[in-house]
């Protein structure tokens, strides 16, 4: 019998994560995007990420196989950044500075790094759906980045 969702969560919440902005110009052309902190590299050959988005969530039902989407790596003076894409407001673009990448996703001013991907997989996980990007473009800026660990935005030492 599998472990109840608040132990999950406390279970889970020890594992520190990066913490990123997943933004699309969806085919109504408006721009969406949420904070995510489940992301991770998948594939080298083909360059391959994924991400997992609650089916709750307001890009969610946006993304089709095919479609371009960005994923911005958020730079630790980013909390403010995060918040807004967690939050229900409507217009979470509103004067925050951001360009176009080569597909016409937006890429996030002071992210650590970002990546543009065409969608070219999706699968159920439970209450989320895991998407799979293939890599068309990237850009790294560096700097250091926000985590997030134990339900809570932390500051990485560096050395």
């Amino acid at each position: 019998m599998p472990v109840d969702k608040d132990e999950f969560r406390l279970v889970m919440s020890q594992f520190a994560s990066g913490v990123t902005v997943v933004t699309a110009r969806c085919d109504d052309d408006k721009l969406r995007g949420l904070t995510v902190s489940a992301f991770t590299s998948l594939s080298l050959e083909p360059p391959l990420i994924l991400v997992c988005l609650d089916k709750r969530a307001s890009l969610h039902d946006h993304l089709k196989v095919d479609m371009y989407f960005a994923v911005n790596i958020l730079a630790e003076e980013q909390e403010s950044v995060s918040r807004r894409f967690a939050s229900k407001e409507e217009d979470r673009f509103n004067g925050l500075g951001y360009r176009e990448a080569p597909r016409g996703s937006p890429l996030l001013e002071g992210a650590v790094a970002s990546v543009e991907c065409r969608l070219v997989s999706v699968y159920p996980g439970g209450d989320h759906t895991i998407f799979v990007g293939e890599v068309d473009s990237s850009v790294v800026n560096g700097g250091s980045p926000l985590a997030y660990f134990r339900g809570g935005y932390v500051h990485l030492a560096e050395e």
